[in-house]
């Protein structure tokens, strides 16, 4: 790999690295909590990824293309966007996780709007999300929210869809 590739490729972590450096100049406290931060951040994520990495592994591994096209690709109908949610509710960690394996559906060959779907409800209806909000919001807010939220995943997860295929079709 050339210096030009590596520079392009990481510009936007270079970039915000001179940022902090800029920062910790400027303002030495307010530039040191920006990296113990950074330092926390990263910690927590490499304490999550590589579970989160094997568990994706096997499931590729064990779990064959033809499902995934079957009950979530693009015949799947109500059963795949079921399906999307019901993962999405018994998934667990951050919203940063649900990006590996938001990957391994697009290898599969669920359909893009189930993808999306998937994404939202990964950030809306999660088990342990809601059994927090419950107990600190109370249960009619968190009624309230998901009977806006639940169709409001699957409405932009068919508009973004919609609006992905428009531009491929014109472009």
């Amino acid at each position: 790999m050339n210096a030009q590739f590596l520079i392009n490729r990481y510009k936007y972590f270079l970039i915000s690295f001179l940022i902090c450096i800029i920062i910790y100049f400027v303002d030495s406290n307010l530039g040191i909590n920006i990296f113990i931060s950074t330092k926390s951040s990263i910690d927590q994520m490499l304490s999550v990824l590589p579970a989160i990495m094997i568990l994706l592994g096997l499931l590729d591994v064990w779990v064959p293309k033809e499902y995934f096209i079957k009950y979530m690709g693009s015949n799947s109908g109500v059963i795949g966007i079921t399906l999307t949610f019901l993962i999405a509710f018994f998934s667990a960690g951050p919203m940063y996780a649900a990006f590996p394996f938001t990957a391994v559906l697009i290898k599969k060959g669920v359909k893009f709007s189930n993808m999306i779907i998937f994404l939202n409800a990964w950030c809306v209806t999660k088990f342990s999300t809601l059994l927090f909000e419950v107990s600190a919001l109370g249960s009619d807010f968190t009624l309230i929210r998901l009977i806006i939220d639940i169709p409001g995943a699957i409405i932009m997860g068919y508009v973004v869809d919609y609006i992905v295929n428009r531009k491929r079709t014109i472009g």
